[in-house]
């Protein structure tokens, strides 16, 4: 399967020119296949080829399974069922408002577990802005998509008759075609997390520009019986249309959660004017150069090129819009949450577990003012229409996952000047959230939360992932409090200031590990670091020694010397990279993960490790981290399907790889800090929202010399291990000196080591 990976690569490889030169088109290095050769028991990425505007309200996809849960698009099929409108951040969570169109010849077959059409990826191209694949009947597909809908052309061959077969999908829906206007419209409800669904649409309207030679209507649930109607409702209803052998149909498509009037207009907003599918291609090819080139990349290999602009394309993919235009262009939006009409922004699809740690910190740089309007949708959710902070939304809450990240968001954002919403209601908000257990599971509210409080951590076997619970609730507590500090609230900053710590009650000095612990205030036996789940949440002891975001220097201490830290450092890359499934009963992906990386217990393929190798630089062997960020990013990354080492979390693991390429990292999101790592590329340059430029040189850069001998920022030497986001949003220059073999001199004290809660000791 890796040659024929390796085959694939070089078809998407563009014309380019030479690295360091001008690129005039940087859509051309984005492979939207990369890391869709996944399934359910081993995660390259788990996505799916999204062709979509950046945080588009809607995304576009092929699908090669049928209509329902999980993964919608398999890169080992060898068949395509239909092409959706799509908002599925993972296929561990469901779809919703999903639709699909399918070009078919011949005899007419809607039931979408028997119809098919097979493909070759040979004939298939995936960019941000543009999909097309040619059917081995002859049927092309093409279609660009815009923020709210699409632009669709299907090209028949002429040896026989011309159908497409548009499908409701699962759930109810509604199918109206008018053959005068060449016209169909409809809704859809497919969903599983709305949380006042009763009124939940999804409406579309979809324009052609030739003549339905027949039409007609078909419902799954009745045996997929055709209907010469030209409307019906019910469960997964659609239509069916003919055209003229030989056709070269256009669609122009667009979809409202608000009413069809509302989607007309977004039609018209958004495609009005577009007679061929060439102008929104390359209206939409436009925008993304646009982005892209915020960060420009010099001096590295092609592979580097494309393995960056396809993770800074998904990186820019989440939070989904969930917004819309009225005709006068303010925002308006149905709420998932309470089923009500709002004015303002809202965004979804998000698990802030995923995604705090990288997604979110890149997006302060570079989309600062989108961020304000999002912590300002967040609150409207916790104080108008939830009543709790949205933690992993599809679009309404789930539930999903561990901790109240939502506050990390907050604190992050106010830390770097970005500040819509007022602190105390934050605070008054992320109270409520600590101090009850939420409705939905375990990220809204807090599960274990009396123990947490009572007795300073979530007690074992009471709560599972007791020990990733109190040590995420303890950084969590500190993000509050930080922000009660920075805003000036001392009622809050007493509150949770006495929690900041709770983390060293679960430490267990005679092995070094974070370990489960009874109400009793024993330690749960028998312990075996290698084993996960019970007290880890996807995970074992391994990857939980380092979740401690906000103190590591207080981490350190309880190692008791750096030297002891270091060693514990060391011995997750040299350990055998056992895994025992333990509490899961069997293997799971990131188990399997973990052993094809072959780091030891090194898990990058999960979130919990992934900021472990920045900690060198507090514990004064920062060419550490230089050494293992560039071994992950070049033994763990590629642009192919095979292009991620686990799951690509809603832009998360993406985002990694984007800050890591360009030298930094936010260890501690709600500081202003950026841990410095070892830059992949020779020169790269962020061009910030407001026309400043800050740029990160890296001279005599290479495969090889990925160790930092001398720094300067601005042209004075860089004695920190870190910068600031003032440092980037100023502009100025970052200048690294690199070279092959590490500086054992260089930014090695405790005052050249990033924030910690904690005294720093010499």
């Amino acid at each position: 399967m890796r040659a024929k990976v390796f085959l694939l690569s070089m078809f998407f490889m563009p014309a380019l020119t030479v690295c360091g030169q001008k690129q005039a088109d940087l859509t051309q290095y984005v492979n939207t296949l990369q890391g869709t050769h996944s399934n359910f028991g081993l995660s390259h990425g788990n996505t799916f080829p999204a062709t979509a505007m950046p945080y588009a309200v809607h995304e576009w996809t092929p699908q090669t399974g049928p209509n329902g849960e999980g993964f919608k698009y398999l890169y080992e099929a060898d068949e395509i069922r239909g092409f959706g409108q799509s908002h599925q951040c993972s296929p561990w969570v469901s779809d919703y408002a999903v639709y699909t169109f399918f070009p078919e010849t011949g005899k007419l077959v809607v039931d979408p577990n028997k119809r098919g059409a097979k493909f070759s990826h040979d004939n298939e191209l995936g960019r941000p802005h543009y999909y097309t694949v040619t059917f081995g009947n002859g049927v092309k597909t093409e279609f660009a998509p815009t923020t709210r809908g699409v632009h669709l052309r299907f090209s028949y061959p002429k040896s026989d008759d011309a159908w497409l077969v548009i499908d409701g999908y699962t759930g109810q829906s509604e199918i109206k075609i008018d053959p005068v206007k060449r016209e169909v419209r409809g809704w859809v409800n497919n969903h599983r997390f709305v949380n006042h669904s009763e009124n939940f649409r999804c409406y579309f309207v979809i324009k052609f520009d030739k003549a339905f030679e027949d039409y007609g209507t078909w419902e799954n649930r009745h045996n997929n019986t055709f209907v010469k109607s030209t409307e019906g409702e019910g469960r997964g209803y659609g239509a069916y249309l003919k055209f003229k052998p030989g056709a070269k149909v256009q669609a122009r498509a667009a979809s409202s959660y608000i009413s069809y009037e509302q989607a007309e207009l977004n039609l018209k907003t958004e495609l009005g004017n577009d007679k061929t599918l060439e102008q929104t291609k390359a209206r939409g090819q436009q925008t993304w150069n646009e982005l892209l080139s915020r960060i420009k990349v010099e001096g590295g290999t092609e592979e580097q090129m494309r393995t960056f602009y396809s993770c800074l394309f998904r990186a820019n993919l989440f939070s989904r819009k969930f917004y819309e235009r009225k005709a006068d262009g303010t925002p308006y939006y149905y709420s998932p949450y309470d089923g009500k009409i709002h004015d303002g922004y809202m965004y979804t699809d998000n698990g802030f577990w995923d995604t705090f740690r990288s997604q979110f910190p890149l997006t302060n740089i570079l989309h600062p003012t989108q961020q304000g309007r999002y912590m300002q949708a967040m609150m409207n959710v916790q104080s108008k229409e939830l009543g709790w902070f949205p933690s992993w939304s599809c679009p309404g809450e789930t539930g999903g996952m561990l901790g109240n990240h939502s506050i990390s968001l907050f604190a992050d954002a106010y830390a770097k000047g970005i500040r819509t919403v007022p602190a105390d209601s934050i605070l008054k908000g992320y109270a409520h959230e600590a101090f009850n257990k939420g409705p939905f599971g375990g990220a809204n509210g807090r599960a274990g939360w009396q123990h947490y409080f009572t007795l300073g951590y979530v007690s074992f076997p009471e709560s599972h992932g007791s020990v990733s619970q109190t040590l995420e609730y303890a950084y969590d507590d500190w993000c509050a409090y930080n922000l009660a500090r920075q805003s000036g609230n001392k009622f809050y900053e007493n509150v949770f200031k006495h929690h900041l710590y709770n983390y060293r009650n679960l430490w267990d000095s005679s092995t070094g590990f974070f370990r489960g612990r009874g109400i009793d205030g024993k330690f749960y036996e028998p312990f075996d670091p290698l084993v996960w789940g019970g007290p880890y949440t996807e995970g074992n002891a391994w990857h939980y020694i380092w979740s401690v975001f906000h103190d590591v220097q207080g981490l350190i201490n309880l190692f008791g010397s750096d030297e002891a830290f270091i060693a514990k450092m060391d011995s997750v890359f040299s350990q055998p990279p056992v895994v025992k499934p333990g509490w899961y009963g069997g293997k799971i992906h990131e188990m399997v993960e973990m052993e094809i990386a072959n780091m030891g217990q090194y898990a990058h393929g999960n979130q919990p490790i992934q900021h472990m190798p920045y900690l060198y630089n507090y514990a004064g062997q920062p060419w550490k981290t230089q050494y293992w960020v560039r071994q992950i990013m070049e033994r763990l990354y590629n642009s192919t399907p095979d292009g991620f080492p686990g799951d690509e979390d809603q832009g998360g693991m993406s985002s990694w790889y984007v800050l890591s390429a360009l030298g930094i990292y936010a260890v501690t999101p709600g500081t202003n800090q950026y841990v410095i790592g070892s830059p992949i590329f020779q020169k790269a340059t962020i061009t910030l929202e407001d026309g400043k430029k800050f740029v990160i040189e890296a001279k005599d850069n290479s495969k090889e010399n990925v160790y930092i001998q001398s720094g300067q920022l601005n042209g004075a030497p860089l004695d920190k291990n870190y910068i600031t986001y003032d440092d980037i949003a100023a502009g100025g220059t970052l200048t690294f000196q690199m070279g092959s073999t590490p500086n054992l001199q260089r930014n090695t004290s405790k005052a050249a080591a990033p924030f910690s809660m904690s005294k720093k000791k010499n």
